[in-house]
Parts: structure tokens; C-alpha cells; sequence
């Protein structure tokens, strides 16, 4: 039986799912998308028995990255990795909409990741995958050997991640949810970036996109 484990933390002023990732053999933790409260989900990783290690950005948008620093304070060695193509939008508040939610903020990342890039921390893999649309550089993290696809605001339980932000493109964000996510194992359980979880195989039944027709 696997000792993998995922939790769901919403968090914010808009309910961003946060989520902390273990295995329970090895006590250490990935944060995805601290968007608030960085205190409350360091206590939830001592809660755990965990210690986290790296922080996960799926894009960035202010309700995924405002909660980093936080975490940062607590843990100063802790590294963020965020897709390669997103630079600009965590550098730019003007993008990443912090401007308008409690005053400007910058991030840089300490390691860029690149689309189809494997890798394996706290003895989980990672493929990256990315998938713009929402943001230019948005990406998703799938973990073949659990089934898991942590989406961000790509792919939603029937629906998908709004493109009318700077940044953002309709038909890419359905081309990436078409070629790229689309094509995963139909078991595979999907974590958004807000709402419930889902499946695959219930999207391509049940999501808009897998009936749009370019």
C-alpha cells in the first residue's frame, strides 16, 4: 500500500486549494501554492510530522503565491519552483493582480521548471507539464506512479481556469487541456486550484471542453 498522502488546505480570500503532499515513511513535505496564511500551513505540516522542503507554484496569480513568504520566514532554506514561462508574471504586479489585493509583490523563484521536465523531491515524481492559458506559464504537476494531477486553474471539476486576466488565451488554455491533460490514465485523480476534486474520465464526459470543436 502506498504511503502517499495529499491534503487540501483552502486558504485566502477566494478559497485557493493549498496542498501538501508526503509521504509518511519520510516526513518531509511539498507546499503547492501557498496563497495565504503560510503560518497556519507550517503548523499543518508539524500536525502532519512533516517537514516541508520545497514550495510548488502551478502559476502566479496572487491567491497561489501570497502565503510564501510566510513559509519562507519559518523555513529561509526551503526552495520555489515554478514553470520557466512565468517569470513574468511573478515579477509583474500588474499581472500577477497583487496590486489590487494588499499592495504590490514580486517573486522569484529559486528554480524554473520546464515543460516535460521530470523530477523527484521528498521521494515523489514529478512530470511537469505545461499548460498556458490561464497564465503564460502556467503548469501542472502529475504523479504517474499515485495517479495524481495537481491542475491549478487549469482544469476544474467540469469546467476550466478564466483567461481574462493579462496574460491570458482561451484557445490555448483549451488546447492544453485537450493534448495535454486529456490524454492522462481516465483514474487519475485531479487536484484544482480551487473547488473539488475530480477525475479524468469525468472530465472527458462531463467538461466543455472536451465537446468544443476548433
Amino acid at each position: 500500500m502506498s504511503d502517499f498522502r495529499i491534503k487540501t488546505y483552502p486558504v485566502g480570500q477566494i478559497g485557493t486549494n493549498c496542498y501538501i503532499l508526503y509521504r509518511e515513511s519520510l516526513q518531509e513535505a511539498i507546499i503547492v501554492d501557498p496563497g495565504a496564511q503560510g503560518g497556519y500551513l507550517v503548523e499543518k505540516c508539524k500536525e502532519l510530522g512533516v517537514t516541508p522542503k520545497a514550495i510548488f507554484l502551478t502559476h502566479g496569480h496572487f491567491d497561489h503565491i501570497l502565503g510564501v513568504d510566510e513559509v519562507k520566514v519559518l523555513y529561509p532554506d526551503i526552495k520555489i519552483y515554478a514553470g520557466e514561462h512565468e517569470k513574468m508574471t511573478l515579477m509583474d504586479p500588474s499581472i500577477n493582480l497583487t496590486g489590487g489585493f494588499g499592495g504590490a509583490y514580486t517573486l522569484l523563484p529559486d528554480v524554473f521548471l520546464k515543460d516535460g521536465e521530470s523530477i523527484t523531491l521528498s521521494g515523489i515524481n514529478f512530470q511537469v507539464i505545461h499548460t498556458p492559458g490561464h497564465t503564460r506559464g502556467s503548469i501542472c504537476f502529475f504523479i504517474a506512479d499515485e495517479e495524481v494531477l495537481i491542475s491549478g486553474d487549469t482544469l476544474f471539476l467540469e469546467s476550466l481556469g478564466r483567461t481574462d486576466f493579462p496574460m491570458g488565451d482561451q484557445s490555448l488554455i483549451i488546447r492544453s487541456i485537450k493534448e495535454k491533460l486529456f490524454v492522462l490514465p481516465e483514474d487519475t485523480l485531479v487536484y484544482p486550484g480551487h473547488g473539488d476534486k475530480t477525475t479524468i474520465g469525468h472530465e472527458l464526459v462531463y467538461n466543455p471542453v472536451a465537446l468544443y470543436r476548433e
